[in-house]
């Protein structure tokens, strides 16, 4: 038995290396851009999956150049009517379908205002498309299932494309070169112990940190849509802040470690939090200590982060029809969500 979101999330290797083949002259004259008029503020415009895609690229940017980066609030523009400065701002909105108002109502005030605004979308003829200075098409192929997977995946990969363009790396860009193949080994990991794991779960934590956190967030989403389990995301950190004290004989909780400066601490939290009797389901590359779900390690340590949510999700298709639920129809969801 398979399902379009299984077929779908499968096909993410494939449109990672539609995406690397096209537009090169457009990211890079774009990241020319950047580096000859650096951006004196940057702001996100996303929600849903496609906000965790733009976490993800906020955080490179944050981490690599030291440039701080902000999510927007849409209701500043569309309820409060805000008069944001544009005045060397960059604006970057992502969406698979460019279709909510909410999404194209600041872009176009942002545009108008003289700010430079790019769009990373699946669909090149959307209003946001049509709203935005600079379109970079996400190449994913009609995604027809609710719950995003492989527009999902391709918008993290155009994100770091962007930075990758903007600091002229070429090690980042080789590593984005190669990363289908990288995603194709990920897709073909065993994460069973999950679904047996969490069969009969009703609540959930999803750890993450750094740009792992972007990926947990995305996890936390997918397991509320398409298995009707109440999961949580939380940095490493901040779930000690209060979360922990839910924490119970049995507590269910996904901890995703990646290579890269968090593992560590991450890797000592889900130790610690099995000590607490906590159930933790520690996703680490092949040969951690107490990791129990396989990551696939990527030609470069922060593209880890896509390759682990590669992993995920044909996990959590499964864990929804082992749950007895359709993971291509989600309970009040519909494809294109149009908010304001």
């Amino acid at each position: 038995m398979t399902s379009r979101m299984l077929e779908e999330a499968l096909h993410a290797p494939d449109a990672v290396a539609r995406l690397m083949a096209a537009d090169t002259e457009a990211y890079a004259t774009l990241g020319r851009g950047l580096r000859e008029m650096p951006p004196q503020s940057l702001l996100t415009v996303a929600r849903g999956s496609s906000d965790h895609a733009a976490h993800y690229m906020a955080y490179l940017i944050m981490a690599r150049l030291g440039r701080l980066v902000t999510s927007l609030p849409m209701s500043l523009i569309t309820l409060y009517q805000s008069k944001i400065q544009c005045q060397g701002l960059v604006s970057l909105a992502f969406s698979q379908s460019g279709q909510s108002p909410d999404l194209v109502a600041p872009t176009r005030f942002f545009r108008n205002g003289g700010a430079r605004t790019v769009a990373f979308v699946n669909d090149a003829a959307s209003p946001l498309a049509q709203a935005s200075e600079w379109v970079f098409p996400l190449h994913a192929g009609a995604e027809q299932s609710v719950a995003a997977t492989k527009s999902y995946i391709a918008q993290l990969v155009a994100g770091a494309r962007v930075v990758a363009s903007w600091q002229d790396d070429a090690a980042l860009t080789a590593a984005l070169h190669a990363l289908p193949a990288a995603l194709a080994r990920a897709a073909r990991q065993d994460w069973q112990p999950a679904v047996d794991a969490l069969t009969q779960a009703d609540k959930l934590f999803v750890i993450g940190r750094g740009t792992g956190l972007a990926i947990a967030m995305e996890a936390a989403l997918k397991f509320k849509e398409t298995c009707g389990i109440q999961a949580e995301a939380f940095s490493g950190a901040e779930v000690k802040h209060g979360p922990m004290a839910l924490v119970e004989q049995g507590y269910p909780m996904l901890v995703f470690a990646p290579r890269g400066p968090a593992q560590a601490g991450l890797i000592a939290l889900a130790e610690e939090m099995r000590g607490r009797g906590a159930r933790v389901l520690l996703a680490a590359p092949a040969g951690t200590p107490g990791a129990e779900l396989p990551l696939v390690e990527a030609g470069h340590e922060e593209l880890d982060p896509i390759c682990a949510v590669q992993s995920f999700y044909p996990m959590v298709e499964a864990l929804a029809r082992a749950r007895g639920l359709d993971p291509d129809v989600p309970r009040h969801l519909a494809k294109v969500t149009r908010t304001h």
